[in-house]
């Protein structure tokens, strides 16, 4: 639009395309207008057959817009399509504004930085990922800023660079503005473009120096060489450009990002894309649902926490025997001891994804029942402590030492907020009876207010010979008198006319006005204050974030490893012993995806010897259906 037609635009429209400028290219803009995000222009068009909302037009301009607090429901389908959204909210309260309502951008939300738990999936990360390439090696970086999980590595191809893409199941990839133009030129991408978000970003944001000093900086450290990150540049390249991304493009808090890690290939086993899928570790070869498979049979944890996490250790097999060992260790030291298993396992069902409670704190999205799911779910940690005090078992004594204590944190709490508090934070309704002093004056100005009102009402009613007539309030007109039409006759001649309605007349007095503005000035400046001792307490439990996200890790862990116990304990597995020789032995080995899912039949075992002498190799031949890929398969599968 030329300036032309921009001296056309009414002051609002001029505001809003102000702030569309701010914005990321491509993003459409969510304009708070009242109750409403409105979109306008080239937004309202791309925006309304995907949210399937009527497409309008004002002065000639189309738009469309949904309702603020319906936000949750019409935001996925957006990012679904791989669109970025730019929320724009109201800054300061409409009734005090001079002239137009200043607005801004609050957050810029993509398919890889999504925080809200309504759309995440509780059993899987959300990885925002990014790439950058020297020569032939790849560096590559990930971000899971609903829970701070944050690390890269350096890779020596693309073939894996595919693999680990595949494993994170990223949404939306980060690369230099060159790097994609290459692959557009070549048709070389790593995955087709409409699987996944390519962002191209500024080459320079890439470099190691502007990553390096970024990352310090952020992480209060001398060097990187702490996070393993030494030799590392191109990988640490990558991993500087999303935390500017993150916190900078999108305006994200990324505080709960507390450490980096670095993971290296010879600590895994490598498992492509291809292998993934055909052995339906965890997911279905036809798609869909994740019965079927792998994760389905070994996921018996009890928290989002552990389900993440064993999703990431079934794709990233240890490959290392002494940490394998580890493992088994505390598997078998779990099985062994059933009731404390039963136990432990009962206990951290009361323990909520801590990881994405933290970061919803920390960004400060979080309600007051976010809060308190918080206190309950670090209550019960002291609990698990316990339990663990009677294994010796490396692993569970290192996982019980990384469970803090949490008493100060966990009363505070307690002592703040109502047991069943609102969802919104400005409703009031938070804060206890005897939290504050302040607060509790302030309520008993607006009860007491109430109770004027009710007198009121009978008085009047005494007064005029009306039974009928009513104290009432609304947002516009605030509190007034309510007269039928056939009563209009006895209004007294004090009564100030303030609406004509079909059936009825609305009156004040100046005693009704004067007791209005207390309950009314009580009850807002009482909401205020509890959103004050929120922010308070929110601040209180931000000193809390690492040891927090520490005992996280130490509960999924857990969890997983509780969760792997019980499947043992369950099928029936047995440990296996774990040798450097060049042998695979296995005896009466069972599919586990089909041994647990046949009814009333049993899976009929078979043996399995590889090695380097005489067994090199297995020639498997027979008809169709006679078993040929099931054994195959459940061989790579115990491996």
């Amino acid at each position: 639009m030329g300036n032309e037609g921009e001296n056309k635009l009414t002051p609002m429209m001029l505001q809003y395309r102000q702030v569309k400028g701010e914005i990321p290219p491509g993003a459409i803009l969510f304009f708070r207008l009242g109750d409403f995000y409105e979109m306008f222009f080239e937004d309202a068009q791309k925006a309304s057959p995907i949210l399937d909302v009527a497409l309008t037009q004002r002065a000639g301009v189309p738009m469309c817009g949904i309702p603020y607090h319906a936000l949750e429901n019409y935001l996925p389908r957006l990012l679904e399509a791989g669109i970025k959204v730019a929320i724009a909210e109201q800054v300061e309260d409409p009734s005090l504004a001079k002239g137009l309502v200043k607005r801004k951008i609050t957050r810029v939300i993509t398919p890889g930085t999504m925080l809200d738990t309504s759309m995440l999936s509780p059993k899987q990360n959300n990885f925002l990922t990014a790439i950058n390439r020297s020569g032939n090696r790849f560096g590559l970086a990930f971000l899971d800023i609903s829970t701070g999980d944050f690390g890269l590595m350096e890779l020596p191809g693309l073939p894996e660079l595919e693999t680990e893409l595949h494993r994170l199941q990223s949404r939306e990839c980060l690369l230099p503005e060159s790097l994609l133009s290459a692959w557009e030129r070549d048709k070389s991408f790593p995955y087709a473009p409409s699987q996944l978000l390519w962002t191209p970003l500024p080459d320079w944001l890439f470099s190691f120096d502007c990553a390096d000093e970024l990352l310090r900086r952020h992480f209060s450290v001398a060097s990187l060489d702490g996070f393993g990150c030494r030799g590392l540049n191109t990988a640490v390249g990558t991993a500087g450009a999303i935390l500017h991304y993150a916190s900078e493009n999108l305006r994200q808090a990324v505080g709960h990002v507390r450490k980096l890690r670095s993971c290296h290939s010879s600590e895994y086993m490598v498992l492509d894309n291809i292998s993934q899928r055909n052995l339906e570790l965890v997911e279905p070869l036809a798609g869909g649902k994740r019965e079927g498979t792998l994760l389905s049979v070994l996921d018996e944890t009890k928290t989002p926490m552990g389900s993440r996490l064993l999703r990431d250790w079934l794709l990233r097999p240890l490959a290392t025997k002494d940490a394998i060992n580890s493992r088994l260790d505390a598997v078998d030291a779990l099985r062994d001891d059933p009731l404390t298993l039963a136990e432990l396992r009962e206990i951290v069902t009361s323990i909520r994804d801590l990881e994405r409670i933290i970061a919803r704190i920390n960004v400060g999205s979080a309600n007051a029942r976010d809060m308190l799911a918080l206190a309950k779910s670090l209550e019960a940690l002291p609990g698990v402590k316990t339990l663990l005090s009677s294994f010796e078992t490396p692993l569970l004594a290192g996982l019980s030492s990384h469970l803090h204590d949490f008493e100060s944190l966990c009363l505070k709490i307690r002592a703040a907020l109502h047991d069943d508090p609102p969802i919104s934070l400005m409703d009031g309704g938070l804060i206890r009876e005897g939290y504050n002093s302040s607060l509790d004056e302030l309520r008993r100005a607006a009860s007491e207010g109430k109770e004027w009102l009710a007198s009121i009402q009978t008085k009047e009613q005494e007064r005029t010979g009306i039974k009928s007539l009513k104290v009432r309030y609304n947002k516009v007109f605030g509190y007034y008198i309510e007269i039928s039409k056939s009563n209009l006759q006895y209004a007294p001649g004090d009564y100030i006319r303030k609406q004509t309605l079909a059936n009825c007349e609305r009156f004040i007095t100046p005693e009704l006005k004067e007791i209005e503005t207390k309950i009314l000035g009580a009850e807002d400046k009482s909401v205020a204050l509890e959103y004050e001792l929120f922010q308070e307490l929110r601040q209180f439990a931000l000193g809390f974030t690492a040891e927090i996200q520490e005992s996280a890790a130490a509960i999924a862990a857990l969890d997983t490893l509780a969760s792997l116990s019980e499947c043992a304990r369950k099928y029936n597995y047995c440990r296996p012993h774990i040798s450097e020789e060049p042998v695979l032995d296995i005896k009466a080995g069972r599919h586990p995806v089909l041994d647990a899912a046949m009814k009333g039949e049993r899976f009929v075992p078979n043996d399995l010897l590889l090695d380097g002498d005489d067994n090199r190799m297995m020639i498997i031949t027979g008809p169709n259906m006679a078993g040929k890929s099931t054994y195959i398969r459940q061989s790579a599968l115990h491996c």
